[in-house]
């Protein structure tokens, strides 16, 4: 998994695949759709990096992953 640890605290990055992004918290799954993400179950999002699903449907990578981390940060505090 292309994950980034810091201080044994999971951290999402672009580079990782929507499937690996749900499998380090599933909970992230109603992250992504919040954030108007909503394939998170479609085949492709498997092999789809972050980055890439975020412009295929038109959301800003950066904000999306500012997201994501901060839920993280949330729940491991």
């Amino acid at each position: 998994m292309a994950n980034e640890q810091t201080a044994d605290k999971a951290m999402v990055t672009k580079d990782m695949t929507i499937g690996e992004i749900i499998r380090l918290d599933p909970d992230l799954a109603g992250v992504l759709m919040g954030g108007g993400m909503y394939c998170v179950g479609c085949p492709s999002s498997q092999g789809e990096s972050l980055e890439e699903a975020a412009y295929v449907h038109g959301i800003d990578p950066d904000l999306l992953l500012v997201r994501l981390n901060a839920f993280l940060e949330s729940k491991q505090q």
